[in-house]
């Protein structure tokens, strides 16, 4: 099983991820991404999903016309771990292609 990070390894980890921050409704990380349309958000999250199901770390998120929200966290941890890290870094890159 994956350890969750400490307050001190998060903060770290945040400070090197654009615009994500430490969730208000749970033990996780989240972040908004808004698009030009629904076509480009909805490509954004076929991207993420492929990378997700790789690294079988899947998100929880909604989408809105061109908003797509993103919480992450490690569900049999009860937080977030390096997991969440790793994809949230990898669901940047998805979003400068986009």
């Amino acid at each position: 099983m994956t350890q969750k990070l400490s307050p001190a390894e998060r903060n770290a980890a945040l400070s090197r991820l654009s615009g994500w921050a430490n969730a208000k409704s749970k033990d996780a990380i989240e972040k908004r991404f808004v698009f030009a349309d629904f076509v480009e958000a909805f490509a954004f999250m076929t991207r993420v999903a492929l990378v997700a199901e790789r690294m079988d770390h899947h998100p929880e998120w909604a989408n809105v016309y061109k908003a797509v929200d993103i919480l992450l966290t490690t569900h049999d941890t009860g937080g977030v771990t390096l997991k969440d890290i790793t994809l949230a870094l990898e669901i940047e890159k998805a979003a400068v292609r986009a």
